[in-house]
């Protein structure tokens, strides 16, 4: 068994969400179910990107979705601009390229894909009286 910690750097450092061409084995110390005590073990890309397949398949699956309840006009700046990834799963190695195949548009990690979301939230809520006046809400719409 593994910690969070110790799973997180295996996806950062040997995960890949599409085939992992040229990425090394990883050593990883936990402990061993039978004995409860510590080992060592060798883990290979090939290991972790199959771990990793359930959980890219439901984001393919996710994208899919989103695109296909796209609004037209929306859906050709998609086309034309690409879709952006943004998060920690954006910094998953191979995810942009498995995207761009499946979609058949341009795929982009944003420079900043760790902060960018809590950048964007502050700023929304920086804004917040933009969103309200063009969602309709007023100050009286919250107390019916």
């Amino acid at each position: 068994m593994i910690g969070e910690r110790t799973a997180e750097t295996l996806k950062l450092e040997i995960g890949s969400a599409g085939t992992p061409e040229g990425i090394e084995d990883m050593d990883i110390r936990g402990r061993d179910l039978l004995t409860g005590l510590p080992k060592t073990i060798t883990i290979t890309a090939e290991e972790v990107s199959s771990a990793l397949r359930d959980t890219v398949n439901s984001i393919m699956d996710a994208v899919k979705v989103t695109l296909e309840k796209t609004p037209p006009e929306l859906a050709a700046d998609i086309m034309d601009r690409g879709i952006v990834l943004t998060g920690g799963g954006a910094l998953l190695r191979n995810l942009d390229k498995v995207i761009s195949e499946e979609t058949k548009m341009p795929v982009i990690v944003a420079e900043n894909a760790l902060d960018c979301v809590a950048v964007g939230t502050g700023r929304a809520l920086e804004n917040l009286h933009l969103f309200k006046s063009k969602a309709g809400i007023t100050s009286r719409s919250k107390s019916k």
